[in-house]
């Protein structure tokens, strides 16, 4: 072969030996399983709301969602995980008002839920109960607000951890009642829980799909929701605001985000399948008896309430001058 010919030949090899990586095709979204991290135990609102929701998207796109449970830091350990995973929608990170309240700490090395993820959805929203150990003989907000300030510092309230709504929750009850308790941090509403039964600690705000069982089992006492509204789980319990602390709002949402830069079309798969999961009669009906909203929401919706959420954490932080764990 001569040489101008030789040449002639090799230039279509050469052309597409220089073609960029992204020309190759690549697999559809998703061709591997989906990992779910939640920043708490197995068992509490937040990972009930979550499985749920995944086991019907994995169905959806057809590779399995695996929920992987990290507690610890007020779910800061389960963020910084999929903060710094690959943006490559195979590592979800289940949110919720901790993250808010983390990152609202002047000097927290907390996760930034805006900065360092991409929303997908939120998912779900359950209100705090507030319930007390039946060794308290009180039967409501009034009678426990008086038993307080006979007995300054003498109760103390467990949360799942420093920066959770659960604890937020008790912080904000002790300035609007003008009261002082102790706060007992534990890792998850589960062991928080465990130890309220056993009489450890006197009361706790916890997500009603916690406690309802032990309050209907009368092993606890339920004086309360933190919610604006009642809850249809449990209409009889009046809501903080309806009984004086007027604004009074603690409940416990929770959503999904990825990585930042995350492909735009990696989120919408996501978020299309999350939201057909939520319009289930399986999922609602999960929900509802978990005392848990459905809630659905735009990439823009989220972000925007996540903004709202940061600013009104950071004020009430900024007032009491609670430190980070």
């Amino acid at each position: 072969m001569k040489r101008r010919e030789l040449l002639l030949a090799s230039v279509p090899a050469l052309a597409a030996a220089a073609l960029p990586s992204w020309s190759v095709a690549q697999p559809a979204y998703p061709s591997a399983p989906i990992k779910v991290l939640v920043g708490f135990p197995p068992g509490t609102a937040t990972d009930v709301a979550v499985r749920a929701v995944a086991d019907q998207m994995g169905r959806r796109m057809g590779q399995p969602f695996i929920v992987d449970n990290r507690p610890g830091a007020g779910s800061n350990i389960a963020a910084k995980a999929v903060a710094t995973a690959p943006p490559d929608g195979y590592t979800v990170f289940a949110i919720t008002i901790a993250n808010v309240i983390n990152a609202a700490f002047p000097v927290a090395n907390a996760v930034d839920p805006l900065k360092d993820f991409k929303p997908i959805t939120l998912i779900g929203n359950v209100p705090n109960v507030l319930v007390v150990h039946p060794s308290l003989k009180v039967s409501s907000v009034a009678e426990l607000i008086a038993l307080a300030k006979a007995k300054p510092g003498s109760l103390s309230f467990a949360s799942s951890g420093v920066g959770t709504s659960p604890h937020l929750s008790g912080e904000l009850f002790a300035r609007m009642a003008d009261i002082k308790m102790v706060h007992v941090p534990y890792k998850g509403s589960t062991p928080a829980v465990t130890d309220l039964l056993g009489g450890q600690v006197q009361l706790m705000f916890s997500p009603a799909s916690t406690v309802l069982p032990h309050v209907r089992a009368n092993k606890l006492v339920a004086l309360a929701v933190t919610s604006p509204r009642r809850t249809s789980i449990a209409p009889e319990l009046h809501t903080l605001d309806e009984l004086g602390l007027k604004g009074f709002d603690t409940s416990v949402w929770m959503g999904l985000m990825a990585p930042a830069r995350t492909p735009d079309s990696v989120i919408a798969a996501l978020r299309t399948a999350a939201h057909a999961a939520l319009d289930s009669s399986e999922i609602q009906a999960i929900y509802k008896a978990q005392a848990i909203d459905v809630l659905k929401t735009s990439d823009a919706e989220l972000s925007r309430f996540l903004q709202g959420e940061g600013t009104r954490w950071s004020k009430f932080i900024q007032q009491t001058g609670i430190k980070p764990e």
